[in-house]
């Protein structure tokens, strides 16, 4: 069956999955329908943001350091299948699950957006709900802008997906590592907060 052997099936099929689970739900509970926005809008953002977040833990904690011993390997089989293979597969789906993770948290915010980005300050007397999911927004914004503006633009040379010289490359190869692991610790405090907001810091 290909929804056992190819992953979009598999994804189509989980989503309608989870679309009948949901209507059997709440029709359920009382007998009729109501479509919701923002829970739609919730879990497309956790969809993503788990697609977004666990490609990037992926990328940081396996990737690139198999790709680091790979190339110290000077017996084994190289890095090249991961360039050619996988490293252009994670990367599709890294890019386009973060922008699909920022757009549907900017629709969950619905109209506390501007309350949110300004960190509470639009409201008298300031609201920590809104400091703490601001926070939030705000570093998912940043790691965003750095894997659209700068991961991406960087790896297409590392990979040749766009003409490079070697040098450009090993520069390339550095900088995107650099905002790469710049949103692997940001990742950290992110989540911190999108958690926090509503279920209460830890500390």
């Amino acid at each position: 069956m290909k929804i056992f052997t190819n992953h979009r099936y598999a994804l189509v099929t989980g989503i309608i999955l989870a679309v009948l689970v949901s209507v059997a739900i709440d029709v359920g509970s009382d007998g009729t329908f109501t479509f919701q926005a923002l829970s739609l809008a919730r879990w497309v953002h956790i969809v993503a943001g788990v697609f977004w977040i666990g490609l990037l833990y992926y990328l940081n904690a396996v990737q690139v350091p198999a790709m680091a011993a790979a190339t110290e390997d000077k017996g084994g089989p190289g890095p090249a299948a991961i360039g050619k293979y996988v490293a252009p597969r994670a990367l599709f789906w890294f890019r386009w699950s973060a922008l699909i993770t920022w757009l549907a948290g900017a629709w969950l915010l619905d109209k506390n957006f501007v309350h949110a980005f300004a960190l509470g300050t639009t409201i008298e007397g300031g609201s920590l709900y809104h400091l703490t999911i601001g926070v939030g927004a705000w570093l998912g914004t940043i790691m965003l802008l750095n894997v659209w503006g700068v991961i991406w633009p960087n790896q297409k040379k590392v990979l040749g997906i766009k003409p490079a010289t070697d040098e450009e490359k090993a520069k390339a190869r550095k900088v995107a590592l650099y905002a790469s692991r710049t949103n692997f610790i940001l990742s950290l405090p992110m989540l911190l907060c999108m958690g926090g907001a509503t279920h209460g810091l830890p500390f």
